[in-house]
């Protein structure tokens, strides 16, 4: 079972050599055979480098740490937290 939940590009502008621009999705998986359960999927890539990403399986624990880091990062920069 895959499910996506959101992707999107992120905000760099294009042209920069040292910091391409790249991509993110989320997606609910149940392919992982040891796990027994359903993992939140991250993957990051190069635009246009499709499939050549990083895929994170992420167990419950792990999904509410990065939620909680990217809130921090957040609140860091003056934004709020929240959606």
């Amino acid at each position: 079972m895959r499910r996506s939940i959101d992707d999107a590009a992120d905000a760099h502008p294009d042209g920069d050599p040292d910091k391409p621009r790249a991509s993110w999705m989320v997606q609910l998986v149940d392919d992982c055979d040891g796990c027994g359960d359903l993992r939140v999927s991250l993957t990051v890539e190069d635009i246009g480098g499709a499939g050549l990403g990083v895929i994170a399986h992420l167990d419950p624990a792990g999904a509410r740490r990065l939620r909680a880091a990217l809130a921090d990062a957040l609140k860091e920069v003056g934004e709020p937290p929240g959606r």
